[in-house]
């Protein structure tokens, strides 16, 4: 699959067949995963994979703040990536190389986040595998329900599994509309 029509045609989806996406298939999506840019290769992106249906169903209850719109499309799921990211790292100069002690951490460290994400999305996409981005989570009940480690911070839940449904493209804006020339 080709990079841009891969990145044109991914969907959100929160429709998904019955049975769980194979381990392996997932250890293979993580191998690609992992090759996501990180500030300084810091290389902070945790993946938690989760496909026990009852602790599906715990973060159902106690990890998106009760928004019913997540929890109805983890009714269905059978598999969710916790991703999580390790702080502290991201953002960070080194001070004997540098003099000037931080470049806005917290924010590389959520783009680091973002960044692994994404790339997470494209590669289940390129093995046929559907995801949803949930940004309304409890990060942190989330971490205590799985037992994460406390140097790691919740960024995102996807839900992931074979896609029963092919969503329609969102609109765009017009490239004139959100690109200029300086």
């Amino acid at each position: 699959m080709e990079a841009i029509e891969m990145i044109k045609e991914r969907r959100s989806v929160r429709k998904f067949k019955d049975g769980a996406v194979d381990r392996e298939t997932m250890t293979d999506i993580i191998d690609v995963a992992r090759w996501a840019p990180s500030w300084a290769n810091t290389q902070i992106a945790r993946y938690t994979l989760v496909d026990s249906p009852d602790v599906i169903k715990q973060l159902a209850t106690e990890g998106v703040k009760g928004f019913s719109y997540n929890m109805k499309t983890l009714e269905n799921a059978t598999g969710v990536c916790v991703l999580s990211h390790v702080k502290g790292k991201s953002g960070r100069l080194d001070p004997e190389k540098f003099d000037m002690e931080f470049a806005n951490p917290e924010v590389w460290e959520s783009f680091d986040a973002g960044i692994a994400c994404q790339t997470f999305c494209l590669a289940a996409h390129a093995k046929g595998v559907g995801t949803t981005i949930f940004g309304v989570i409890d990060k942190d009940t989330i971490p205590k329900l799985l037992n994460l480690p406390e140097e790691e911070t919740v960024s995102a839940l996807i839900v992931y599994g074979r896609p029963d449904e092919t969503p329609n493209p969102t609109p765009r804006m017009d490239t004139n509309e959100i690109l200029r020339f300086v």
